[in-house]
């Protein structure tokens, strides 16, 4: 037999027609029948297959069932991931913000005053080449500045550089000393505790140079003063100034809390520097 009869043979066994009936095994009466063809059963059959396929889709796609699929993530799994992404992403915000403060107290340290990225004027404006010419003028001023060279911090002139001795300061909280300003323990500050929701005041006229959270002293808050004098207040509550703010003496810049890592309770923690030494507040002011 060649493949062409085999092939009619096999289309004419699809074409025969059958008969499906059920009888009454009691009065063998025939209660339904229904004629088929083998072509029709595989047709129905492969429906059926593909129907059953699509259901058994929608329920694993749209149906808590599909939590019980080995290697799907359940719903508890899944809110864990997105909060670990979102811990990540935090996690790279507080090390840039981190690097920054850093470099903000390295600038600090230095006895210069950090620049504000987010005030800088001019940025992306056109530049041109200038020439100068050089003068006899310049020649002069450049002999006194070499004269003046080591002179730059000491002045014998109280009106270009008071001494720190006669400045008065305001005391950014009145309250009880929790710890004292000891370089022994590396404690460059004064630990203040006041009443619940205290205000925190400037204890000099200044510039807002940081105002932000860092890990270790939660909400804190930079301000540079004239005469090279920063104050420092930490483990804030909430700040009320933001970088850049013009403050005077006694001004609110903070509200009283216990933020960060590096505490034991609601408190003020103090420092003053003055050209890049730390100072005991407590010769300064009276708390």
């Amino acid at each position: 037999m060649d493949r062409k009869e085999l092939r009619k043979k096999i289309f004419q066994m699809l074409k025969d027609h059958y008969r499906l009936i059920i009888y009454n095994d009691s009065t063998i009466q025939t209660v339904w029948s229904i004629k088929l063809t083998p072509l029709k059963v595989l047709t129905l059959g492969s429906l059926w297959v593909i129907l059953l396929i699509l259901f058994t889709t929608v329920i694993i796609a749209y149906t808590p069932l599909r939590e019980n699929i080995p290697g799907y993530p359940s719903a508890k799994i899944r809110q864990q991931i997105i909060y670990n992404y979102i811990l990540v992403d935090s996690l790279e915000n507080e090390i840039k913000n981190r690097d920054t403060y850093f470099e903000k107290i390295k600038t600090l340290f230095q006895g210069e005053v950090p620049v504000d990225e987010s005030s800088v004027a001019g940025a992306g404006l056109k530049t041109y080449d200038v020439k100068f010419k050089s003068s006899n003028a310049d020649s002069i001023f450049q002999g006194k500045l070499a004269e003046e060279k080591l002179n730059l911090s000491i002045s014998t002139n109280p009106r270009r550089l008071p001494s720190i001795a006669n400045i008065h300061f305001f005391t950014p909280l009145h309250g009880l000393i929790t710890n004292k300003f000891n370089p022994q323990n590396n404690h460059l500050a004064v630990d203040v505790v006041g009443k619940q929701n205290s205000r925190i005041s400037s204890v000099l006229d200044g510039t807002v140079i940081f105002s932000g959270w860092t890990m270790d002293t939660g909400n804190s808050i930079f301000i540079q003063h004239e005469n090279n004098i920063i104050s420092a207040y930490k483990h804030n509550a909430e700040l009320l100034k933001e970088v850049g703010d013009k403050v005077k003496a006694g001004d609110v810049i903070a509200i009283m809390g216990n933020s960060g890592e590096l505490t034991t309770g609601p408190h003020l923690h103090f420092e003053l520097w003055h050209n890049g030494i730390a100072l005991n507040p407590e010769t300064y002011i009276d708390f």
